[in-house]
């Protein structure tokens, strides 16, 4: 009976055809290690978020008058509803710190190189969306350090010359931050961005088992196939690597719920102690920061002190800030290495990861801390090396000398 309802199906929709295709037979390299996990945690965090997101929805009001009173109407009236917040909150960080361990695994073994340049391209994509998202939803709380965090991030749009002003006030939909901006963003968070980072994510993983997952050795498995025409050095995603990744989310969730429960400020870092206050347009808090998974491009925007070709310091670091974003897109045009993977390039592109990911976290704690001297020339002196490991790599990955790369997949 079952299967002549799935023929009945199978007839008229491709069910069964496309359950294997993407996941059932989908051929996975055998020598994935930890560093693929966070794709598929991704797609977790993403169900957390649209299902708490939804639960607050059902009780937020998307007003200046009443934003900060719903969130504690959620937190002390809601049944649950502080759960459901603290939720919310700490899977915002935890789709970022994720994003950028998936984005750091891509750099590592060159998953961005052919023939996948598009789907990396696409990721950026995703990537992109979810910096737009995570930025409305910080707005949402309507608390201090969400109205000033606002206030910097949207008055850097009123640096462009000649229209840059015309622009801010149509952003903000008036000419001050109002209970206008905090409805056009509510719409963009609920409406707009989820719906597009959906369908950006569903092309992301069709663009993903068009070309087949990238592995450790950066080869390919295509190459070697069996008589049945499946590669060699493959296994079936289910049950082989479902099994590994249910395991990995229930090691994921035991963190999730230990800082969910135990930690849900983070100290700080997840939700601003000075965001418990209500937004208040006449006072300025004493130190204004980002959520901490924006801290690298706001010391990049700090870093900029000066003015240049008749352009304002603040323009300039809207610039280098923006361009600090946008580089990863142009990865597969500028590395020009005959190798993929990290493990049999040469001396020179490991030393320019590894700066690079120092650079990372320095800017990162230089944009979570107060702006002194030394800390801006730092912050200047990181910016560069970030820079350099995107601009000097067409130099030194073409001319590094790279090691032998195996002609199939190695299991070490």
């Amino acid at each position: 009976m079952v299967t002549k309802i799935m023929s009945w199906f199978d007839e008229r929709l491709p069910i069964t055809a496309t359950i294997e295709r993407h996941l059932t037979k989908y051929p996975a390299p055998i020598n994935m290690n930890i560093w693929y996990l966070a794709g598929f945690l991704l797609i977790v965090v993403l169900v957390i978020q649209l299902i708490s997101g939804i639960w607050l929805l059902m009780s937020y009001e998307p007003t200046a008058e009443g934003a900060f009173a719903s969130i504690q109407y959620i937190m002390r009236d809601v049944e649950y509803g502080w759960m459901i917040r603290y939720m919310h909150t700490t899977g915002a960080s935890a789709f970022f710190a994720l994003i950028y361990l998936h984005m750091f695994r891509g750099m590592m073994y060159g998953s961005y190189q052919k023939p996948r340049e598009l789907l990396w391209v696409i990721g950026w994509f995703t990537y992109l969306l979810l910096c737009m998202l995570g930025f409305t939803g910080y707005v949402l709380p309507w608390g201090q350090m969400s109205f000033w965090a606002a206030q910097v991030i949207m008055s850097l749009f009123g640096s462009i010359p000649f229209f840059g002003e015309e622009l801010l006030t149509w952003i903000r939909g008036d000419y001050l931050i109002s209970g206008i901006t905090l409805n056009r963003l509510f719409a963009l968070h609920v409406v707009l961005l989820p719906l597009a980072l959906i369908v950006v994510i569903f092309v992301h993983i069709l663009a993903l088992h068009e070309v087949g997952s990238n592995n450790p050795d950066g080869v390919d498995v295509k190459k070697f196939k069996d008589e049945d025409g499946v590669p060699l050095d493959t296994k079936p995603f289910f049950p082989y690597d479902i099994v590994h990744d249910l395991y990995a989310v229930g090691v994921f969730l035991i963190f999730f719920c230990f800082i969910m429960f135990f930690y849900p400020d983070g100290g700080g870092y997840v939700i601003e102690y000075v965001n418990y206050e209500a937004a208040d347009n006449l006072k300025t808090p004493e130190h204004i920061v980002p959520s901490w998974y924006y801290t690298p491009y706001y010391a990049m925007l700090r870093a900029i002190t000066f003015p240049l070709f008749g352009l304002s310091a603040k323009f300039l670091g809207f610039v280098v800030m923006a361009a600090g974003i946008a580089i990863f897109v142009a990865l597969p045009w500028l590395d020009r290495s005959p190798v993929k993977s990290i493990r049999y390039k040469g001396v020179y592109s490991k030393f320019f990861l590894t700066l690079f990911v120092i650079s990372f976290f320095v800017l990162g704690y230089l944009g979570s801390v107060a702006s002194t001297p030394i800390r801006t020339i730092l912050a200047q002196f990181f910016t560069c090396t970030y820079f350099a490991y995107f601009l000097l790599m067409p130099i030194y990955s073409k001319y590094e000398k790279c090691n032998p790369v195996p002609d199939r997949v190695t299991l070490s």
